[in-house]
């Protein structure tokens, strides 16, 4: 848990200031947020050479008082080596806003006040220290609250399963012991807007929607 003006604004109240109020600390607008995060893992081992690794992962953000939005580097995204592997990092989100295929800088918007994620993988070795991994990811990121440009952004429970975006794919890790380096490719199953495509695996061109990350260290 992080937070941001919790005792400033008790302070501020002492004061009589409200707490819808906005305020100010040396001048400057004051930021008031608290942001949660929570993250579960298990390893099944099945033998010496097989396992099945997975994660799940929640967080919010809010903003509260008289600060409307939480700062841009405290916002949630998705995507990546460690994430959603079939997408990079900023490409998928709020919600079923679509991405600015136009707007080289779109996604600078691809943030969100909550924060769901799943991950399987089924982790086997290869030869020596040669390992393979099979995996799916599923998730997305939301706003609580309307945000200026951004439709389709907002959290709900009726919506959610569409729009989990949902990827799979398969990597090698070399395990060194010290270290372990790893390539993952990913390729996108389910897009969380709309595409044109009905069903649920709505990818016109899976080739189009491939991600390759080379990282190191396993990713969860």
């Amino acid at each position: 848990m992080t937070s941001s003006g919790l005792l400033t604004s008790g302070v501020y109240a002492l004061f009589g200031k409200g707490f819808g109020a906005e305020k100010q600390l040396l001048g400057a607008d004051l930021a008031q947020y608290v942001k949660l995060i929570g993250e579960f893992r298990y390893t099944w081992g099945i033998d010496r050479n097989q396992s099945i690794a997975t994660r799940f992962l929640a967080g919010t953000l809010l903003a509260y008082g008289g600060t409307r939005y939480a700062p841009y580097r405290e916002q949630f995204y998705i995507g990546g080596a460690n994430s959603l592997r079939a997408f990079t990092v900023r490409s998928i989100g709020p919600g079923a806003y679509p991405p600015a295929r136009n707007n080289r800088y779109a996604y600078l918007d691809q943030t969100g006040d909550m924060k769901l994620e799943a991950n399987l993988e089924y982790r086997f070795r290869l030869i020596g220290d040669l390992h393979g991994a099979v995996f799916l990811d599923a998730g997305n990121v939301w706003l609580l609250r309307e945000r200026e440009g951004i439709r389709s952004g907002r959290f709900s429970w009726k919506n959610f399963l569409n729009e989990a975006a949902l990827g799979s794919g398969a990597g090698i890790r070399y395990d060194m012991d010290i270290l372990v380096l790893r390539l993952d490719c990913g390729v996108a199953l389910h897009l969380p807007y709309n595409t044109g495509k009905s069903g649920y695996f709505n990818v016109h061109k899976y080739s189009d929607y491939l991600g390759i990350h080379f990282a190191v260290g396993y990713p969860f």
